[in-house]
């Protein structure tokens, strides 16, 4: 059925405003309500407004186990909570509306112990200045990425006949949905029951225009904490207007423990021999080529600093797109395997995407201090992002990003961890 497009932004607006779920997912029984987001909630955009926050979460309420607490109030007055989600194992992971991201994530290495895995901040007014000069989480560390990640070559597409601008933040291309994408913005969030553990929902309502983008498209992401330790993170959007989206988890983790080394001796298996090639300003080309002969090919497991200085260009190391595969699959499937020998940590990611960017943290040169007083010098944080591949509404043979009115974009990411001794 067609809706009225101003009936539409109404039935949008009032859904946010009461923090429920929309018709396509009705809200489960014994669900907490979270926060209230309106349609322009862009906040911590490096304005300069300081946030009114309190450095630890405040007492607050748990439902399902899991502990919700007010954790500050952004720029634009919206609250800020910080979500904790524990399973039986101990492992910890906590989340935060603002940006719909990982804060934090504890697990066990080969004796035992538990060790926070991420890179990010311990406050929210950390997370609005990162560097001290306003900059709101300029890595993007831990968060959702929309209304499309990676770059769009020059900030333009056509779709549908009509050619569209978007920002050029990454000069000249587009990058991450833009000035203040969904990375930046503050989310509706909500404890929800789910078959597979502790659970938490963010909602957000992207208006028509957003950073240039056509259409009104309703996202939600749903984090899941399992008790046999993995981060399940099911995306989804729904639009009135043909666009493009391709919607990412940008963690960057440490399995040797957030900011303690560089992750050089982590050691990195992929599951594919294809990778995108990339021309001028890190734009794919079009076309796809083999690994083998290369520094890309993680085809055998591979210690990441082996190959690395073989890596032409500035700042140096990898930040590369791979195929998976040529259409999404219904099931996650695994994509990737790092191990780091000294902790003993294992992450595997299972993705239902095409593409998984490898990204080695080079970009990282110290300036921007952690949660717990370290620098993060260069490639002291690796990031293994599923997605469609860079460039997709400008690649007519890339598998397509355009989501069309009556369907609903779907994406799947497990970050499953385990230990070797």
């Amino acid at each position: 059925m067609k809706m009225n497009p101003s009936i539409l932004l109404s039935c949008m607006a009032v859904a946010v405003l009461v923090g429920c779920n929309s018709a396509d997912s009705p809200k489960k029984p014994g669900s907490s309500d979270g926060t209230q987001a309106s349609e322009n909630s862009a906040t911590g955009d490096g304005s300069g407004e300081k946030p009114k926050t309190n450095e630890t979460a405040t007492t607050g309420e748990e439902t399902n186990g899991v502990k919700r607490e007010e954790w500050g109030t952004a720029g634009d007055g919206q609250k800020v909570f910080l979500f904790t989600l524990t399973n039986k194992n101990g492992t910890v992971c906590k989340l935060t509306n603002w940006g719909a991201l990982i804060s934090e994530l504890h697990v066990r290495d080969k004796g035992g112990k538990l060790g926070d895995v991420v890179l990010g901040y311990e406050s929210l007014e950390r997370w609005l200045d990162s560097d001290g000069n306003g900059k709101a989480n300029p890595s993007y560390f831990g968060c959702t990425v929309g209304r499309y990640c990676n770059r769009i070559a020059n900030g333009t597409f056509e779709l549908d006949g009509e050619t569209y601008l978007l920002a050029q933040n990454n000069d000249p291309s587009h990058l991450h949905g833009g000035k203040v994408g969904w990375d930046k913005k503050v989310w509706a969030g909500e404890i929800v029951d789910h078959d597979d553990g502790q659970a938490v929902k963010f909602q957000l309502t992207s208006p028509d225009d957003d950073e240039g983008y056509p259409g009104n498209v309703q996202a939600e992401v749903i984090y899941v904490l399992t008790d046999d330790d993995a981060v399940r993170i099911e995306h989804s959007a729904t639009t009135d207007k043909a666009t493009p989206v391709n919607m990412t988890n940008h963690t960057y983790f440490n399995l040797a423990g957030e900011g303690s080394s560089t992750i050089l001796d982590h050691e990195l298996k992929l599951e594919t021999a294809k990778y995108t090639e990339f021309g001028k300003n890190d734009i794919p080309t079009g076309e796809i080529k083999s690994v083998e002969g290369t520094p890309f090919d993680f085809t055998k497991s591979t210690r990441i600093g082996d190959r690395i200085e073989k890596l032409a260009g500035e700042p140096g190391g990898y930040d590369q797109n791979y195929l998976l595969r040529e259409e999404k699959v219904e099931q996650p499937a695994l994509a990737a395997t790092v191990h780091d020998p000294a902790s003993g940590r294992v992450l595997e990611i299972l993705t239902t995407e095409v593409g998984i960017q490898f990204y080695s943290g080079n970009y990282l040169d110290g300036s921007l201090v952690g949660k717990t007083g370290k620098k993060y010098e260069k490639h002291f944080g690796f990031c293994l992002e599923p997605q469609f591949h860079p460039d997709s509404p400008n690649k007519p043979q890339f598998p397509s990003s355009t989501l069309k009115p009556g369907e609903r974009y779907s994406h799947i990411t497990i970050f499953k961890f385990g230990v070797r001794e």
